[in-house]
């Protein structure tokens, strides 16, 4: 069974046809590239899986439960995070806590015990502290625990917001653009930190990026889109090889 099987899934705005019956398989363990040109229809794609947007028509299973229409924080709580293509970071907490936040759903203690600070408040913000700082360690971020987020530079912010959403532990990692804003070396060192991700956390990816040298060098498999249609789908090297995508969307 396939970690995310999407069916038909279409969304129209204002009688426009945003994305029109779009399908995607991923299985478990996968790193997969959605790609095509500006508008045509990759983000409202993520917003669907999110639960920002409620489909028009289709389907959206994760590991085999339906999860359409649902609401984005039941649908985070059921397994799929995600980054944005502008950062959405709690830019005046400090890096530890903007992590902590991705936490909280899985570590609780009662109100009673926040309020009046009992032991089992203490209990849970020390665990909360130790699994936020492992994250943090993964990315190279842990002596920056105490920064705010907004003063960390733009490629650490873009790491960090990875992190929280990596601590909410999910099944499915949506990664918006994740190199944007980016230089050739910042851009060699997240591929890397994707790889590490994928591997370390046994995490199944699916990004939306323009940059084709990090499409090509990680993703094993890609749909493009344009004008909210499967351009193509498939391996990465044979859709990288199709002659429509090539006018499509690189311009040659």
């Amino acid at each position: 069974m396939a970690l995310l099987d999407v069916k038909n899934l279409s969304i129209s705005f204002g009688g426009l046809r945003a994305v029109d019956s779009f399908q995607l398989t991923i299985e478990q363990g996968e790193l997969y590239g959605l790609i095509g040109p500006n508008g045509a229809g990759k983000t409202t794609v993520f917003n669907l899986l999110t639960g920002v947007y409620k489909p028009t028509e289709g389907i959206i299973l994760l590991d085999g439960k339906n999860i359409t229409g649902h609401k984005t924080a039941q649908i985070n709580h059921e397994g799929i995070a995600r980054t944005f293509q502008n950062i959405r970071l709690f830019k005046e907490m400090s890096v530890l806590d903007n992590v902590k936040a991705g936490l909280h759903q899985h570590y609780k203690y009662s109100t009673v015990a926040g309020i009046f600070r009992l032991p089992g408040y203490y209990r849970t913000e020390k665990k909360m502290n130790a699994r936020a700082m492992e994250l943090l360690s993964v990315f190279d971020l842990d002596k920056e625990a105490d920064y705010l987020a907004s003063n960390l530079p733009y490629g650490k912010q873009r790491k960090l917001e990875i992190a929280r959403a990596l601590a909410t532990e999910p099944k499915l990692l949506l990664l918006d653009e994740p190199a944007a804003g980016m230089n050739p070396n910042e851009t060699q060192e997240l591929m890397d930190t994707i790889r590490f991700v994928r591997k370390e956390f046994g995490m199944t990816i699916l990004l939306i990026e323009h940059d084709m040298r990090l499409v090509s060098g990680i993703c094993e498999k890609l749909t493009v889109l344009n004008f909210g249609r499967i351009l193509a789908q498939g391996e990465t090297s044979a859709v990288l090889k199709d002659k429509e995508v090539i006018t499509a969307y690189l311009g040659e």
